[in-house]
């Protein structure tokens, strides 16, 4: 008992003794804790497989791209839009060779990703990409497009790029465009999937009744192909490059250029009928 009191003395003696500390010789609190700094963000990466608003993304191999801008002729003068342009690469190749590109990208993420790249590749002036849905990009100024989508998306899109100038070129990368047939066909010869590259040449619209000298051309047309009859004769090898046109009746080969109610070539021309 004795113990137990001078222990409680001891400690209010002690209490005390703190308390009439002046204030500079009590023991300082401890600070509190830093607070941690935001850990920083990492750049987006895109990954093979995630899904996307139309198709999921997988990366179009390098090769590929290039035996694409070859299948099109891809000149300085081109406008090349691509539809669903990913992380860019299409767009950045095009740009690199000269052309203007643009790509038209969903995920907002892989369009800022397209910017950086582009921006790192000292391109960005001429290769811009925008967030939007494919379905609704304006196309006028393109005189290439560019698409790696599904099938059932290209056909989608076909009624609208059929209405795109004569003369545009459409390459896709390893899908097709169901019956529209592709115009030329080219394989990258690369070592993963994705390596084939297909070229349709939007044709003019060719089909109706024609007046060539003193006989009636009449024209049906699916696509690029053309069938008919030239007075009583059936043509044959009736075919549209763009504006360009080429066909055989009665033992005699017809070449020759399409434009609006015209048409004309070496020797002929004809004139559609109302």
């Amino acid at each position: 008992m004795i113990i137990a009191k001078l222990v409680v003395r001891g400690l209010a003696a002690a209490v005390f003794s703190l308390a009439t500390l002046p204030a500079h010789a009590q023991p300082a609190a401890a600070p509190p804790s830093a607070a941690q700094p935001p850990a920083a963000q990492q750049p987006f990466e895109p990954v093979t497989g995630q899904a996307g608003k139309d198709v999921i993304w997988v990366p179009t191999p390098q090769a590929t791209v290039d035996a694409m801008l070859e299948l099109a002729k891809l000149t300085p003068k081109d406008y090349l839009i691509d539809l669903g342009s990913g992380n860019g690469i299409t767009v950045i190749t095009a740009a690199k060779r000269g052309a203007t590109a643009h790509g038209v990208e969903f995920n907002p993420d892989m369009v800022e990703l397209s910017r950086r790249l582009a921006k790192e590749a000292n391109v960005a002036e001429k290769a811009t990409f925008s967030q939007g849905d494919l379905f609704q990009a304006d196309l006028s100024k393109a005189t290439v497009v560019t698409l790696f989508l599904l099938p059932d998306i290209n056909r989608r899109l076909r009624p609208s790029l059929l209405e795109l100038p004569p003369g545009t070129r459409v390459v896709s990368n390893t899908f097709d465009m169901g019956d529209w047939e592709a115009d030329e066909k080219a394989n990258a010869q690369c070592t993963t999937s994705w390596c084939n590259a297909l070229l349709w040449i939007v044709p003019a619209k060719a089909a109706g009744t024609w007046r060539l000298g003193s006989e009636t051309l009449l024209l049906t047309q699916k696509y690029q192909m053309l069938e008919g009859t030239l007075g009583s004769a059936p043509i044959s090898a009736g075919r549209l490059t763009g504006d360009e046109i080429a066909f055989t009746a009665n033992g005699r080969s017809y070449k020759g250029r399409v434009t609006g109610d015209t048409m004309t070539g070496e020797g002929w021309t004809a004139t559609r009928s109302q």
